[in-house]
């Protein structure tokens, strides 16, 4: 197989267009038919808002920290740790007085 180099869909740091969202900018990675890899930087006072996904996530935290929720449960996310988001269900990510930078894993069902 050749050596494959391409650029990347997104590789400049670009405000997240979604509703609801604030201090929150992204670079999208890699987009494949069930896999799409993007980095978050999150400002303090950042959010992402309560939303569910039909596929499920992982959230990684490099840097900084900040906070998820899946349904009624929080927890804090620290550098070197990851949640899950699980298919259908509520989830959002969100900073308070620090930033955080994040890797965000979307895992597609292909035809789904």
């Amino acid at each position: 197989m050749p050596l494959d180099i391409s650029p990347v869909p997104r590789p400049e740091w670009t405000p997240l267009a979604q509703e609801g969202c604030v201090n929150v900018e992204g670079k999208v990675l890699l987009i494949q038919d069930n896999l799409t890899i993007a980095l978050l930087r999150f400002e303090p006072g950042g959010m992402i808002p309560e939303r569910s996904a039909g596929y499920p996530t992982d959230v990684v935290c490099l840097e900084g920290g900040g906070f998820t929720s899946v349904g009624s449960e929080e927890g804090e996310l620290s550098p070197g740790h990851k949640a899950l988001w699980p298919a259908e269900g509520l989830h959002r990510l969100w900073t308070e007085d620090e930033s955080m930078v994040a890797l965000m894993i979307e895992h597609y069902t292909l035809g789904g």
